[in-house]
């Protein structure tokens, strides 16, 4: 049985590295999945399972971009730049640790459900086509992180904040504040991968908290299902980045737009027949 939860698993973890990076919603694909393809572990296992496996995808981002990562043995100006990036990113981080904190248990008990998700998936399709539409006839003004002010960094991270709802995506909705700003595709999208870290790990360090707290403990095969979920969410994530940063340069993001529209009506279809 272990062997059929671990495949399981390896599935979680690519369609996670995936999707965590990519404007389609991770945690909306994760509770699809699981309605079609169910781990057989404890409920409470299984909510803290789907925000701790992306600890694994975002490890990905200090690897990929150690350069701006990392602000020691680096020229004075240089580290600096590198200072206020981080500033940036823990500002924009704000709202939505504060509403995570606080709103965590209701949004488990309420949101998480597979309405919500389709609902959700549609209408920021919706948003990311209607927006491509309107900056096609608009120039760039933010074109770099380091254009990016204080207060561009807190905007992004109120459209940040409307990840908790499942189904919208984290960085779909760091990603369109930024471009609702006037950054680049890129920018938004570089910027939306830092903010991940902070997020993630403070979320997954809430669950975590959340689980030992309310007395639950972890066996030796789910130390194994949520250690492997997160390896293979890592790896896929190293590739999955340096795509969409590619992809980025070249095209817009409609394509996702449409993908979420398409999805969202799947799912309101199987589930409702």
């Amino acid at each position: 049985m272990i062997i059929y939860e671990i495949l399981k698993v390896i599935l979680l973890g690519i369609i996670e590295g995936i999707t965590e990076w990519l404007p389609v919603s991770s945690t909306g694909h994760l509770i699809i999945l699981d309605e079609l393809l169910s781990l057989k572990v404890s409920e409470e296992f299984l909510s803290m399972f789907r925000v701790v496996i992306q600890l694994g995808a975002i490890a990905a981002v200090p690897v990929l971009f150690w350069e701006k990562f990392f602000p020691f043995s680096k020229h004075p100006t240089e580290k600096k730049v590198t200072i206020r990036l981080w500033v940036k990113v823990i500002v924009g981080s704000i709202p939505a640790a504060l509403l995570g904190i606080i709103f965590d248990d209701l949004f488990d008990r309420y949101l998480y459900n597979y309405f919500v998700v389709a609902l959700a998936l549609i209408v920021y399709g919706i948003v990311f086509i209607f927006l491509e539409k309107i900056r096609a006839e608009k120039k760039n003004t933010i074109n770099s992180i380091n254009d990016l002010t204080y207060a561009d960094a807190l905007k992004i991270g109120l459209f940040q904040s409307l990840s908790l709802i499942p189904g919208t995506s984290r960085s779909g909705s760091s990603i369109l504040g930024g471009m609702l700003i006037g950054a680049s595709r890129e920018t938004s999208a570089e910027f939306s991968f830092f903010m991940a870290i902070p997020i993630m790990l403070g979320a997954s360090l809430l669950k975590i908290g959340k689980y030992f707290v309310s007395g639950f403990t972890l066996s030796g095969d789910e130390i194994i299902l949520l250690l492997i979920g997160m390896v293979v969410s890592f790896v896929v994530s190293l590739a999955v980045i340096r795509f969409l940063m590619d992809y980025v340069k070249r095209h817009d993001f409609k394509i996702f737009g449409y993908y979420r529209i398409i999805l969202g009506l799947i799912v309101l279809l199987t589930f409702l027949f």
